[in-house]
């Protein structure tokens, strides 16, 4: 599937223009939401959306200060404001449910509509992300607290380098991420990065209310993802975990067609 071939739209909503991506399916209530990583754009699923037949309404987005949806200079990149530009799309398209999938900040974005409006989500796939109500360790917690200054000391270019060898094991994905993280400046990939720390809960007690398929690359080394994953899948019964060989942190694009195998029998109930 072509999402050239997607309708192209957008909304406005808390100061900045969101550009997203829309094809109309038969089913008016199949809806599928997919958001991608800080950094990227919507292009991150081009090798994913094939998997969902003619049935499914399909959204893609450029999230508020990514892509097309750019933010102006005086504007600072706040997650509760991503947060509601999705549930902007949720009304303006009269979902009922939807399954939701994010990567990464995507991932994260997903489990907050799905943490704070559970009835808004039928199944929830999370790539390579960390797990919002997870407990921090105290290393963890300090790492929080040096990592805008750590992200300030870096160079530009090198953390751009970096960043694009961390998300991929594929050329591909490198040059993917290179060229998406080129056309932010620093000082918002900053801010993005140090927004997503806002979507932390510290419940222990929480368990998810839908089914949830987790995903990660077994060469992720992004953070506690790979861990935190692991961890909460084995003591929430909702979540089946899978690992992905020859992945990376970005593995719906070093690995997709794993990736869409296992999305594709998690959604026709065919996963245990």
């Amino acid at each position: 599937m072509d999402i050239s071939n997607f309708q192209q739209l957008n909304i406005y909503n808390a100061n900045c223009r969101i550009f997203y991506w829309y094809r109309a399916g038969d089913n008016k209530d199949k809806y599928v939401i997919l958001l991608h990583g800080a950094g990227c754009d919507h292009i991150m699923f081009e090798k994913n959306i094939g998997i969902f037949d003619s049935s499914y309404n399909i959204i893609i987005w450029d999230a508020r200060g990514h892509g097309l949806s750019k933010m102006d200079k005086s504007l600072q990149f706040v997650f509760k404001d991503m947060f509601d530009d999705c549930l902007k799309l949720f009304e303006i398209h009269q979902i009922n449910q939807a399954i939701i999938i994010g990567q990464s900040m995507g991932g994260n974005l997903a489990q907050e509509i799905a943490y704070h409006h559970p009835e808004k989500v039928n199944k929830l796939i999370l790539i390579d992300c960390t797990i919002n109500t997870n407990k921090l360790s105290i290393t963890e917690k300090i790492m929080i607290k040096m990592s805008r200054f750590i992200f300030n000391c870096y160079p530009w270019k090198l953390l751009i380098s970096q960043s694009a060898n961390a998300c991929g094991n594929t050329e591909y994905v490198k040059k993917y991420v290179k060229k998406c993280f080129e056309n932010i400046e620093k000082r918002q990939f900053i801010e993005i990065m140090m927004s997503l720390f806002d979507c932390l809960h510290d419940n222990q007690e929480y368990r998810f209310k839908m089914h949830v398929l987790f995903i990660c690359g077994i060469d992720d080394k992004s953070g506690n993802i790979k861990k935190a994953m692991e961890a909460w899948s084995k003591i929430d019964s909702s979540c089946t975990l899978y690992i992905i060989k020859n992945a990376g942190h970005n593995s719906n694009q070093d690995n997709p067609d794993d990736v869409n195998n296992i999305i594709s029998a998690f959604l026709h109930k065919e996963l245990t």
